[in-house]
């Protein structure tokens, strides 16, 4: 953390990066940093001020914590519904995961249920999988062992300790952005402001309070406490302890980020690229860069040892970039030597080599661990920029989803009505404007006088810290990945709000403001520092404070007849062993519901059970009943579940549609007016969803219906004939 007192700076050599600038922002009246108090550097008043800034940070935090707990349970009036229905209400992936919570709960004792975790059976039907190597649950098993370990069984439900869990670390996660506020600007005035915000944008900050079980609603706290370390450690003046401390609190938060989404190469892939263009405008040192590179390293190789040496971790494109990244660099000599225009010609030469060594990388560490766990993520990128076929049903079924389109507008709109939006854009095109020019400025050889270098000095101090660099790329980097890719915008509009209150909290945009102005001075600066956040929070109160409190009084309560239908009559009259196949969102809450096996489920990050799930949903597509039932019995299926909201669906637009994806993959035209393409065929059988409703003869022989209700209907597949030939394994033609 940093020390503020100040060090001494040998002759010839000058000050660590933004340490002139800190220096300048320490005089302030209203600067007390959150570690201040740490190092012993205080007076009375600012340690009252300053603890009084750690206070707010917390209770903000609680506040938000309690707002999204309330929703939930306004929402769901989830204290009061059945069991069956609290579960039901963990909608697709997430009743996946919390499933092993309940499992190991249930277990009879914890080491028969790890046991049974890393041997499981029921998970993918005819298949033993380890799912602490094939799924990031460790938080579901440590919350279950921590359950049984407390003496707090005879008060608090297993359901409620968990969804508290998720909702206590939306308070970690306040509190993070809160600090990298406070860090930036040097005021908790732009904590506050931030805190305020991301509550107040609550629909674009996060989804916890309806899909509390999902990865990212456990992994970006730790995130954000990943960038609140990384802003404290890029700070000037830092003595030899404080490093270490910060380095170890980058490693554990990176650590535990990985360690709870399986996406975590992909977001250190943007921060390990963000710290290269740093690297190469001189934007860091090589300590920082070299230190920053081995903790990702470290924390991903850390989380591939406790998920059993999985492969995808060690296939991941940010190591292979990394690698690269440290290899160019060190062959390298004399990079950051020469002319401006040889420099560039350096650095485009430079990033090519990275360019083609990681993917040389990439390419063979695949190939020798036969890896292809994740290659429909880069069939989704391929099909999202046009770089690749359109027809790839894994590709398509990303592609039609909201979530993975493009940021709608009416996000920006939202953004805007909270008072957020004009601040971040006014902050970040001065900030590129100044990082634009520092960068110039330190790929130019050195001036041969020392008032030009000092001079040349002083504009990069003021206008960059490193601590300020990092955030600037931050927002930048990841508000592009929000803009192509909907779903992660919740990684950027927390660091947004962060990020605004920065500029409107910190000196560098009012001093470049009022510098342009000529009215600069320390008495106005100091005051518009205050009154301006001030102002701006007393605007959100009266906008938003009515709405606030419309929005909790709203009372309503889960209602889903059919579905507890289907799983009580799946709990009471099927066998416990029976084995179900369906669509992916709701055999998650089959297992979670009723125990049972399952074919196929939402975690599609494994080859095998990605052509599992395609063959499935033949059920959808138009296929002979011998053709399906065949592929049914090859995964093992005793029971299909059919919805009539995917047979008959009207949610996509034609193409999208999930029988739509299934023709197309099967190469025959779809169904409905508009165009295909001409070397689509008519099929030549009714769709199976459909044609075996009619319950005509060549149905009835192999399926029997044993349940319906207005929503489902559930078949026994009947087994084959012992006079009729075995039919190959699980992997039946489609085409």
């Amino acid at each position: 953390m940093t020390a503020l007192r100040q060090r001494k700076v040998s002759k010839g050599k000058e000050p660590p990066l933004g340490a002139e600038f800190q220096s300048q922002q320490s005089n302030c009246c209203t600067d007390h940093h959150p570690e201040k108090i740490i190092h012993g550097d205080w007076s009375w008043g600012e340690i009252i001020w300053t603890s009084v800034g750690w206070s707010v940070s917390v209770g903000l935090g609680l506040l938000c914590c309690i707002y999204v707990a309330t929703l939930h349970e306004n929402d769901l009036w989830f204290s009061n519904i059945k069991e069956v229905e609290r579960e039901i209400s963990f909608r697709t992936e997430c009743g996946l995961y919390y499933s092993y919570y309940k499992q190991m709960i249930q277990a009879p004792s914890i080491q028969e249920g790890l046991s049974d975790l890393i041997h499981d059976n029921l998970t993918e039907s005819k298949r033993s999988i380890n799912l602490l190597q094939r799924m990031n649950i460790y938080q579901e098993v440590f919350l279950s062992v921590l359950y049984r370990v407390l003496p707090i069984q005879s008060y608090l439900e297993p359901v409620y300790f968990y969804i508290y869990t998720v909702f206590s670390l939306q308070a970690v996660y306040v509190i993070a952005l809160y600090l990298t506020a406070w860090l930036l600007s040097g005021s908790w005035l732009a904590g506050m402001l931030t805190g305020i915000w991301y509550i107040l944008n609550r629909v674009d900050t996060t989804r916890v309070e309806f899909t509390i079980s999902l990865r990212e609603n456990w992994s970006l706290p730790f995130f954000a406490l990943q960038v609140t370390a990384i802003t404290c450690y890029l700070r000037p003046q830092l003595t030899a302890l404080d490093k270490k401390v910060l380095v170890w609190l980058i490693y554990v938060t990176t650590f535990c980020f990985c360690l709870t989404w399986q996406f975590n190469q992909f977001i250190l892939l943007v921060q390990a690229l963000i710290i290269y263009t740093m690297d190469c405008f001189d934007l860091l040192t090589t300590t920082q860069v070299t230190t920053l590179y081995l903790v990702q390293v470290s924390g991903l190789l850390s989380v591939w040892l406790l998920q059993f040496c999985n492969s995808m971790i060690l296939g991941s494109l940010v190591l292979s970039f990394i690698v690269a990244a440290l290899f160019i660099r060190h062959c390298q000599s004399g990079l950051k030597t020469g002319s401006l225009l040889v420099r560039l010609g350096k650095l485009l030469l430079h990033s090519t080599m990275v360019l083609f060594l990681t993917v040389t990388i990439n390419y063979l560490a695949k190939k020798a661990l036969q890896l292809r766990s994740d290659e429909h993520i880069f069939k989704f990128i391929k099909s999202k920029f046009a770089l690749g076929p359109t027809r790839d049903f894994d590709a398509n079924l990303y592609l039609c989803e909201e979530a993975f389109g493009l940021l709608p507008l009416d996000t920006l709109e939202r953004l805007a009505g909270s008072l957020l939006l004009y601040p971040y854009v006014l902050t970040l095109l001065l900030l590129s404007g100044m990082l634009a020019v520092a960068a110039l400025r330190n790929l130019r050889p050195k001036g041969s006088s020392a008032e030009e270098r000092k001079g040349a000095g002083e504009v990069r101090m003021e206008a960059f810290r490193p601590d300020v660099t990092y955030n600037l790329l931050h927002t930048l980097f990841y508000g592009l990945l929000a803009f192509s890719t909907m779903r992660m915008k919740y990684i950027w509009t927390g660091h947004m709000c962060a990020f605004s209150a920065y500029g409107v909290c910190g000196t560098e945009i009012w001093t470049l403001i009022l510098t342009t102005l000529r009215c600069n001075s320390k008495v106005l600066l100091k005051l518009i520092r205050c009154a301006v956040p001030l102002v701006i929070v007393s605007c959100l109160y009266y906008q938003f404070w009515p709405k606030l409190m419309e929005e909790l009084s709203e009372l309503r309560e889960f209602y889903d007849p059919d579905t507890v239908e289907l799983m009580t009559w799946i709990s009471t009259k099927t066998p416990k062993r029976a084995v179900f196949a369906g669509s992916m969102q709701l055999l998650a809450g089959i297992k979670l519901c009723t125990g049972r096996v399952l074919t196929n489920h939402p975690h599609y990050e494994d080859k095998d059970l990605r052509e599992r799930t395609r063959q499935v949903y033949q059920v959808y597509a138009r296929r002979s009943p011998e053709e399906v039932r065949d592929i049914l019995r090859a995964v093992g299926a005793d029971y299909v579940v059919l919805e009539n909201s995917i047979c008959y669906e009207r949610r996509h637009r034609r193409g999208c549609r999930l029988r739509d994806l299934l023709d197309l993959a099967n190469g025959h035209i779809m169904d409905g007016p508009g165009e295909n393409d001409p070397d689509l065929i008519p099929a030549s059988h009714p769709r199976f969803c459909e044609a075996i409703k009619t319950d005509t003869a060549p149905y009835t022989a192999l399926f029997t219906r044993t349940f319906q209700n207005k929503t489902f209907h559930v078949y026994r597949v009947k087994k084959k004939r012992k006079k009729s030939t075995k039919s190959s394994p699980e992997h039946s033609a489609t085409q």
